[in-house]
């Protein structure tokens, strides 16, 4: 017979010591089933952090040495490192010292070539200044004899020649010229003395078409050395600056000997600040002046002829301005006429219609007279006539009775 092993129910504990079964309501056996799980569960974790410290510290030994080998293999690496620089560094150091070497030579080359460049152009500028001053000083005694024999012969000319002497220079200068620089110009003495005083000369140069371009009035001083009473180039400015007015002339230009010793009158002086657009010039640069104003007026000869056919057309206009003027004036003038005529016409018709209308009321009152008339002739009847006429009436009654047949 077969020996069945007894089965052991849930809430039954039997004892390991003397093999006693237990009988424990489920609550006191789920109490200590869960004493011995936490009992195994905190041995187990004891023992799994043991070996997990061990772990850490062999870890933590082995990250040590494996950081203090490479430690020791950067500080390996960089000192060769350094010793490669320092070795560069000497070797950069020698290259720099070669070139600064090179570099000075070259610098030194070139310096020299400089220096005797510069001692060759001395040289040259030193053989220029003296060829110059050698010229300078023949110019200067050429101009000394000059003004001494300018100065002579103005001490054996009278005034009067002295001034017409200046003039027939000028007037030679440009006629020399005339023909080359200003064909279409004209020069020649202002006689014109309406305006109280004159100048000398007046220059004035035309465009191809004829436009008048630039005008200048020229006015010539000159002055014996021998004069007790020294004139100033000022003292005749005034007197130019109304001539220039007087004659319409756009520039004024003195041609003056006076104050021959003046560092201000060398050559050509502008004097604009004290009169509009005039210079006070030397003899030499009488022609000067004139090409320079000339050049500077050249670029105004469109403008000016522009200027002109402006004139002109204005001209035109006020012209035609004048005669709509005169048209409109007459014009006006039949107007008024007109409507003076007209206004008579309608004053005329009002009074007719006037003189109408009156008629027309007085036809109307007819009218109404007539129609009264015609009512009361309507009305009349024999009865209404014989009306307290008894005689009448017997004649009507007779009239009208009927005719009676005769008898037989």
């Amino acid at each position: 017979m077969t020996e069945t092993t007894p089965t052991i129910a849930s809430n039954e504990i039997k004892c390991p010591h003397c093999d006693t079964l237990f009988t424990i309501d489920e609550a006191k056996y789920a109490d200590i089933v869960q004493q011995v799980r936490t009992t195994e569960f905190e041995t187990e974790l004891h023992a799994r952090l043991a070996a997990a410290e061990q772990a850490k510290e062999a870890e933590i030994a082995l990250a040590v040495a494996n950081a203090t080998q490479q430690v020791r293999e950067v500080s390996t690496t960089k000192d060769a490192e350094i010793q490669q620089l320092k070795s560069e560094l000497k070797s950069a150091a020698t290259d720099q010292e070669l070139a600064v070497a090179k570099a000075v030579s070259v610098a030194g080359k070139n310096l020299n070539e400089a220096k005797s460049k510069l001692e060759v152009q001395a040289a040259e500028h030193k053989v220029k200044d003296l060829a110059l001053a050698q010229s300078h000083t023949k110019e200067l005694a050429m101009k000394d004899e000059l003004i001494d024999r300018y100065r002579d012969m103005k001490a054996k000319l009278s005034v009067k020649l002295l001034g017409e002497t200046l003039e027939q220079h000028c007037e030679v200068e440009f006629n020399r010229m005339r023909s080359l620089a200003f064909p279409h110009a004209e020069f020649g003495k202002d006689n014109d003395t309406s305006g109280g005083t004159k100048g000398d000369y007046i220059f004035r140069d035309y465009s191809e078409d004829g436009v008048q371009y630039l005008s200048i009035m020229f006015e010539m001083k000159n002055e014996s050395d021998a004069t007790a009473s020294k004139k100033k180039n000022i003292d005749f400015l005034a007197k130019l600056d109304k001539d220039r007015n007087d004659k319409g002339c756009e520039y004024a230009v003195l041609v003056s000997m006076l104050e021959e010793d003046s560092d201000l009158y060398t050559g050509v002086t502008d004097v604009s600040h004290l009169y509009p657009k005039m210079f006070v010039v030397r003899p030499q640069f009488f022609l000067t002046i004139i090409g320079l104003l000339r050049n500077a007026a050249l670029d105004t000869i469109v403008v000016k002829a522009e200027l002109e056919q402006v004139k002109k057309q204005n001209i035109d206009i006020t012209d035609f301005e004048s005669e709509l003027d005169g048209f409109k004036s007459a014009f006006g003038r039949n107007y008024d006429l007109a409507k003076g005529k007209f206004d008579a016409a309608i004053k005329e018709i009002d009074n007719a219609i006037a003189r109408l209308q009156k008629v027309k009321g007085e036809l109307l009152g007819s009218e109404n007279h007539l129609r009264l008339a015609n009512d009361k002739a309507t009305a009349l009847t024999v009865k209404k006539l014989t009306k307290g006429n008894p005689t009448m009436a017997a004649k009507f009654a007779e009239l009208n009775a009927p005719e009676q047949p005769d008898a037989a």
